[in-house]
């Protein structure tokens, strides 16, 4: 079975101690998804903006603007209305696969397989320091895919905060302590 072919679970799963893996079906192109990925004014809108340097070893800023996306709803307390996190490009496979890190919480790698009319997406974080950092981190993820899936479909995202809230909860319930 192709990686296309597999079942898309509905939350993340921890798949290996501190990593994390959430598989998406996305509609559209992957070089629509790529863009959304890469491109900083499209990668504002559903997770944060920074300027990246097409290039194993570039350094990039991401930054979260926690109050701009679109349908946010009121931020929790802990969460400042910007975060900045320096990152480092450290794989890079146009249109198909880009691993960065994440500050001093592991990496991320986004793979992008075409799976009929639609996308595969699949993220990995790997070596997040503890559950708690994780449960926050799926919730993170799922949350802002959320928002990316609306808006490569043309709809409404939910409210953000309201959904990253709901499902800390779920996740704190299935990642094992």
């Amino acid at each position: 079975m192709t990686q296309a072919a597999a079942i898309v679970a509905p939350y993340g799963e921890v798949i290996e101690p501190n990593t994390l893996r959430i598989k998406r079906r996305l509609p559209g192109s992957i070089d629509r998804v790529w863009a959304y990925l890469t491109e900083s004014d499209l990668r504002r809108q559903w997770l944060a903006a920074g300027t990246m340097e097409m290039q194993v070893g570039a350094p990039f800023e991401l930054v979260w603007r926690n109050d701009e996306l679109e349908n946010a709803g009121q931020r929790p307390e802990g969460f400042d209305e910007e975060h900045r996190l320096q990152s480092e490009v450290t794989e890079l496979d146009p249109p198909r696969k880009l691993s960065y890190t994440f500050g001093n919480a592991g990496e991320v790698t986004f793979e992008l397989e075409r799976a009929g009319d639609e996308v595969l997406l699949t993220l990995t974080h790997r070596r997040l320091p503890g559950r708690e950092m994780m449960t926050k981190v799926a919730a993170g993820w799922h949350a802002h895919l959320d928002v990316l899936d609306a808006k490569i479909a043309g709809e409404e995202p939910k409210p953000f905060w309201a959904n990253w809230a709901s499902l800390k909860s779920d996740y704190e319930q299935r990642i094992p302590a």
